[in-house]
């Protein structure tokens, strides 16, 4: 499966992610930082003391001060970019599956990452069993290798590697969304930007998790992705319905009067998490997964400057 078209490639190659905070990465990158180093980009004068670089004196300066000042520039490190990836069961809902969206999101933001010589991280919950029976064991492992192939990238020329690992990454088992976020926060040794993937449909809620990343200081932007069936039923009368994660099962009569309330109820949580993520300067955006990837990529996210 190619997740991305070769035109939109070149067309995401003119894009940098944005970052409001500036790095505080240590890696060497074309970010601006608060620290100063060797670059072009003058940040400041500090003055002289014994042992500094005379090459680095503000000679103008000092004939028309007499002291003598050292010049100060910014250093440019890289930024973290660190991708959230819900591969929960209930992500292969839908037609076309939230999974596979999801992970051209994944893909797109990876790529944009990498043209600008960032530090691309993608964590995937849950995590897998490694105690698989059978022929399924080696599935498990193709699996695995390919979770850790996009763990930590970096540079333009990982990028077939990175695509051909996110198509290897399949959706399974029954997801913790809190604890999962709260995992991919604390593994990180410094934060950067956060691009957190899911349909956000946890029983336990989403705020403990989101509330992980940004106390841990990352500049988060959530991407909620329901299948289209999630937003619209088709279907009507009598149903058994089974829960993708745990196969639970529910009857319900599902009439129009129903149909209704559901969809209030779909439009009410879709509110309530937008609110939840406006209100701690989280950037939220909720599609279906038959939206136009280009949609989402070229203009959402352009406008809302994730990236520019």
């Amino acid at each position: 499966m190619a997740l991305l078209s070769i035109e939109l490639l070149r067309r995401l190659e003119q894009f940098q992610l944005l970052a409001a905070r500036r790095s505080k990465s240590t890696a060497k990158g074309e970010r601006r930082s608060k620290a100063r180093g060797q670059s072009v980009e003058f940040a400041d004068y500090r003055n002289y003391v014994a042992g500094d670089d005379f090459r680095r004196l503000d000679w103008n300066l000092y004939g028309r001060l007499d002291k003598l000042f050292l010049k100060l520039y910014e250093e440019e490190r890289e930024l973290p970019v660190r991708i959230l990836l819900d591969a929960s069961e209930s992500m292969t809902f839908g037609t076309p599956p939230k999974f596979d969206f999801a992970r051209q999101v994944a893909a797109a933001v990876g790529y944009v990452a990498l043209c600008g010589f960032d530090r691309v991280g993608v964590h995937i919950f849950p995590e897998l069993d490694p105690a698989a029976p059978g022929a399924e064991a080696a599935a498990l492992s193709a699996e695995m290798a390919a979770r850790g192939g996009v763990r930590a990238v970096r540079g333009r020329k990982s990028a077939l590697e990175f695509f051909q690992n996110l198509s290897q990454l399949t959706a399974r088992g029954a997801g913790d969304l809190n604890e999962g976020l709260r995992r991919g926060a604390l593994a990180s040794r410094q934060t950067g930007v956060a691009v957190v993937l899911s349909d956000f449909l946890d029983p336990a809620g989403y705020e403990a998790g989101l509330n992980a990343l940004i106390s841990r200081g990352f500049q988060v932007n959530a991407i909620q992705i329901l299948a289209p069936e999630e937003l619209n039923p088709p279907a009507y009368g009598d149903l058994r319905l089974v829960d993708a994660e745990t196969g639970a099962l529910q009857e319900v009569t599902f009439g129009k009067y129903r149909l209704k309330a559901y969809q209030q109820t779909v439009r009410n949580f879709c509110q309530r998490l937008r609110e939840f993520c406006q209100g701690r300067g989280v950037s939220f955006f909720s599609v279906s997964s038959e939206t136009s990837l280009e949609d989402l990529l070229l203009k959402q996210l352009r406008q809302s400057e994730v990236w520019g």
